[in-house]
């Protein structure tokens, strides 16, 4: 049976809907939570793929949070083993720096419902086509990485023209948080530091709920398709052999 390795680095930021589509297929996983285990150095050889999740840190907090460094080794190791890794929001920012590209702040935070545009390579995309053109996505984030050299450009927003971006064949980052559902959502609003955070920034909670009520069902669809596409590069599942007993004696 396969395993797939997760970075989690809050409580607050799950897989969400990513686990169940995951389970679904099998596969079994590691989860490696640094909030818990800040000294967690995981050996990513015996893994058929890398997910790394969102987090209020940044990459620059390194100097105060060594795992992030862990994390950026371990993305560097899979990547020159060619496995398939998928940064979400700080996951991508580290998968940009890992491959060169620099992590600023975003001149204006994105916290709440906004379009994403697709651009034609994404459009065209094995893992984001199911996007469309235009979709809405839920985003906050108050950095934001640049598209890495050798990568191609997958999707913008108005306020942040990089969302998305594919390396080679199989490892993708995006801004965004496809992963969300009204739970989720809904837990991210009363949890004190983020809701500072929106707060602070002029947003408004109803307003979020609000665009959930409209959104979130496509988006989820949309989720499905995506992360599945995704899946299918991890591929199926290792199945233990199991023997009859008579083939032991």
């Amino acid at each position: 049976m396969s395993r797939l390795l997760v970075f989690q680095h809050v409580a607050a930021e799950p897989l969400g809907t990513l686990d169940r589509l995951i389970r679904r297929r099998g596969h079994r996983i590691r989860f490696v939570n640094f909030e818990r285990e800040p000294d967690a150095d995981p050996d990513v050889d015996s893994y058929r793929g890398l997910i790394v999740l969102g987090g209020p840190m940044n990459v620059r907090d390194h100097s105060r949070r060594a795992h992030l460094l862990v994390e950026m080794r371990a993305i560097e190791r899979m990547l020159h083993q060619g496995k398939p890794v998928l940064g979400i929001c700080l996951g991508a920012q580290l998968l940009a720096h890992v491959l060169g590209a620099p992590v600023e702040r975003n001149p204006v935070p994105e916290i709440g419902w906004y379009p994403l545009h697709i651009t034609p390579h994404g459009r065209s995309d094995a893992v984001l086509a199911p996007l469309g053109e235009v979709s809405p996505v839920f985003q906050w984030h108050a950095c934001r990485f640049e598209i890495p050299r050798e990568a191609i450009h997958l999707a913008s927003t108005e306020t942040c023209a990089p969302q998305a971006f594919r390396h080679g064949e199989a490892a993708y980052g995006f801004q965004f948080h496809l992963e969300m559902n009204p739970a989720l959502i809904e837990r991210w609003l009363r949890t004190p530091a983020y809701r500072d955070e929106l707060l602070a920034h002029g947003g408004c909670a109803d307003a979020i709920r609000a665009a959930t009520s409209r959104h979130i069902d496509g988006m989820q669809r949309q989720a499905e398709a995506v992360f599945g596409a995704f899946l299918d590069l991890v591929g199926q599942p290792r199945r233990m052999l199991v023997l009859p007993s008579r083939e032991w004696v």
